[in-house]
């Protein structure tokens, strides 16, 4: 198990180091390490390095990469949960709606020129953020009235329905507000260009803190995962942990869209790879998911600024081609075993 840390950890490393090389202008790794060496520790950089390679890697290439790195660490370490917890390999905080309620808060802003009175540079990922969250929310309580054990399908089929109006009030605004359609196009795509350190600032933090705290049950998680029956039989309060754990969840997604756009798949793919090399046991699940998922991310981000510059492509897309094959596989191989 050891070793399997290691290797991943060290293809993390080299992930990273390939964003912040890769690019117009190609920068060695040792550049790199002196840049950073430089800014950080005050190390005299080499003769060769220039001011300005020393702009495009500290001021573009290394918070745009940490900041796709933690961005699909959030959205991996959300879609395990929600698969634990809902007990179904296809769950993930976009079935229960946060990108809706997202886009939703986006449409806000792009389309009709919503602005917070205080700090309304940060009024676009506020609302996404709100909106992403106050939607989980909205699901809870439903799935609660509808169903007093909030069964995990009464969940499923309450966010969907729920995603569903969403996006129709999201369709109708696109219908209604033609200028700013392209603007809102790429965001729902998701994408980490024009992104300086102070949004690193903001989400990594977020998204630390919150996979700290959801490892904290982890005990819970593994317990959950044999069924609802079986954690009570152990003293688990299923519908708190329940909750906490949705909410914390849709916390993390709505933080990383709220910054980055809709990015959809991460949160799916990676759980699955985590659980296939390292076991089911959330102690290993959690963080490998942080890290597999921000490798991941990271890969993404490079294909797609590299593979038809100088136009980059959305991530949303990059990770959607590799992600709905994924979907698919598990969908159907699912049904084949149940056959």
């Amino acid at each position: 198990m050891k070793t399997k840390i290691i290797l991943t950890l060290c293809v993390a490393v080299v992930a990273i180091l390939l964003g912040i090389a890769m690019g117009s202008v190609y920068i060695p790794p040792f550049d790199i390490l002196s840049i950073i060496g430089y800014n950080v520790f005050g190390i005299n950089l080499p003769e060769h390095i220039t001011d300005g390679r020393v702009a495009i890697v500290w001021n573009a290439r290394l918070p745009r990469t940490l900041l796709a790195f933690f961005a699909g660490a959030a959205l991996s370490v959300s879609g395990a949960v929600m698969q634990s917890v809902l007990r179904n390999p296809l769950a993930s905080s976009y079935t229960l709606g946060v990108s809706s309620g997202a886009s939703l808060g986006a449409s806000l802003v792009i389309f009709l020129g919503v602005t917070l009175p205080i700090l309304p540079m940060l009024t676009l990922p506020i609302l996404g953020f709100v909106f992403g969250l106050g939607t989980i929310l909205i699901v809870m309580a439903v799935a609660r009235q509808l169903d007093i054990r909030m069964e995990n399908h009464t969940i499923i089929l309450t966010g969907m329905v729920l995603s569903l109006f969403i996006n129709a009030i999201t369709t109708l605004m696109f219908a209604l507000f033609r200028e700013n359609t392209q603007r809102m196009l790429f965001w729902q795509m998701g994408s980490f260009s024009m992104r300086d350190w102070h949004t690193v600032y903001i989400l990594a933090p977020v998204a630390l803190a919150g996979i700290f705290v959801i490892s904290r049950f982890k005990w819970e998680l593994d317990v959950m995962t044999f069924g609802e029956e079986q954690a009570q039989v152990v003293g688990v309060n299923i519908k708190s942990v329940k909750l906490i754990l949705l909410i914390l969840a849709a916390a993390l997604t709505g933080s990383t869209i709220a910054f980055v756009g809709v990015i959809g798949f991460v949160d799916l793919v990676a759980p699955h790879v985590v659980r296939k090399i390292f076991g089911s046991a959330h102690k290993y699940t959690i963080p490998m998911s942080a890290v597999v998922g921000g490798t991941f991310m990271v890969i993404a981000d490079i294909v797609a600024r590299t593979v038809t510059a100088p136009v980059e492509l959305p991530v949303g897309a990059v990770t959607a081609i590799i992600g709905a094959p994924f979907f698919a596989y598990i969908y159907f191989s699912k049904r084949k075993g149940r056959a």
